[in-house]
């Protein structure tokens, strides 16, 4: 492998959990398939998902780009080799509990700051009613310092060891498709029963309810600060 191809693979990656996040809003808006367990009762406004599609390019075109370029830049840090059985979950692990602990500290700011939360994070939160697609339906600004987390995640790994290649791709994907779903106002049987993640409803209130309920991956900081509701 050399740096092209992890930053061919990164891009292959988002382009692909995105393109899901795009067939699965398409499906939550436009079918009854899914109703019956979504968690609110409010309906979808008419021509919502078209509207929300500029940004959402922006972003997702703008995230591509620099995750690609990232990993290219980066590629001296990667192992490539498929390492021991133990230190993919490990990275991976460390990766989402230190990404989940600064999104948990930013968030929480954008909300408490009234000038930020006014004039940046009051675009996410048009979303009264998420689905999957409003994941990247933000100011750049707001996305691009919540990607803060996995540098930070991944830079304190490097202390370490280095980063493995499949690692950061797992992660990657992993964050991506959690953030897709729990925008999805829909509570699925398979997926409420996973232990220790934070559940759409958690993230759906707080869109609902424009306060509590910070984290993302894991519901512990809300808990532990006492902004859970």
């Amino acid at each position: 492998m050399d740096a092209t191809t992890a930053a061919i693979g990164t891009a292959l990656l988002l382009i692909g959990s995105n393109t899901f996040g795009f067939l699965y809003s398409y499906v939550v808006l436009n079918s009854n398939l899914l109703a019956k367990y979504r968690i609110q009762s409010k309906s979808y406004k008419k021509g919502l998902f078209w509207s929300r599609m500029p940004l959402f390019l922006f972003n997702l075109i703008t995230l591509i780009s620099l995750s690609a370029f990232g990993a290219y830049y980066m590629f001296d840090f990667f192992e490539t080799s498929w390492p021991a059985w133990w230190v993919i979950p490990v990275q991976v692990l460390a990766a989402f509990i230190l990404d989940d602990i600064w999104f948990y500290a930013y968030h929480r700011y954008l909300h408490e700051n009234k000038f930020l939360l006014k004039n940046i994070h009051s675009i996410h939160h048009r979303a009264t009613t998420p689905f999957p697609l409003e994941y990247l339906y933000a100011h750049p600004l707001e996305w691009m310092i919540g990607a803060l987390g996995p540098v930070i995640g991944f830079g304190a790994i490097i202390l370490v060891m280095p980063i493995n290649i499949y690692a950061f791709w797992i992660f990657g994907l992993l964050r991506n498709l959690h953030e897709i779903h729990i925008h999805s106002d829909l509570e699925l049987p398979v997926l409420s029963k996973i232990p220790f993640i934070s559940k759409t409803r958690h993230h759906d209130d707080h869109h609902a309810k424009l306060t509590g309920n910070y984290s993302s991956t894991f519901p512990w900081m809300d808990k532990l600060f006492k902004t859970d509701f």
